[in-house]
């Protein structure tokens, strides 16, 4: 059965801009008919709650794009398929959360030390991660550095 991109919209909850974003990320796909409308399969809806679920437990487009190129793209997956998938997305939510509790384990003393020194600060250079890439430099002379 196909869908226009209206009826997707409606039955996901997602927006119409939105879904033609997803497709230009490769996340979903669609076909034109002899009326050069977008038309979808309906395992597309499938797809788009999972993106939605994907993003409410704070996995990025790209992570969700890249968990989706082992999956088949003109169908829906099989429920192995789909297994597999979360179970990467698990232990990687798994990890998150891991390092999201050592964060809150640190963040009273670091409200409290008033440090301010982007070397040492055990928030901003977990285990002195930068000393490994960056010897010399530090936060302040490079920004767009994401550590």
């Amino acid at each position: 059965m196909e869908l226009s991109v209206g009826e997707v919209a409606k039955r996901t909850g997602v927006k119409v801009s939105a879904l033609h974003f997803y497709e230009q990320k490769g996340l979903i796909y669609s076909w034109r008919n002899e009326g050069n409308q977008r038309r979808y399969d309906r395992s597309v809806i499938r797809r788009v709650s999972v993106i939605k679920a994907a993003q409410q437990v704070g996995l990025s487009l790209e992570e969700i794009a890249s968990a989706f190129e082992s999956l088949p793209k003109h169908k829906a997956p099989s429920n192995k398929e789909w297994r597999e998938m979360a179970t990467a997305w698990r232990d990687q939510l798994e990890h998150r959360i891991n390092q999201l509790k050592a964060l809150q384990s640190d963040l009273d003393g670091c409200i409290g030390c008033g440090c301010l020194s982007l070397d040492s600060c055990n928030l901003r250079n977990p285990d002195d991660e930068r000393a490994k890439a960056h010897i010399g430099e530090s936060l302040l002379t490079n920004p767009e550095d994401p550590l």
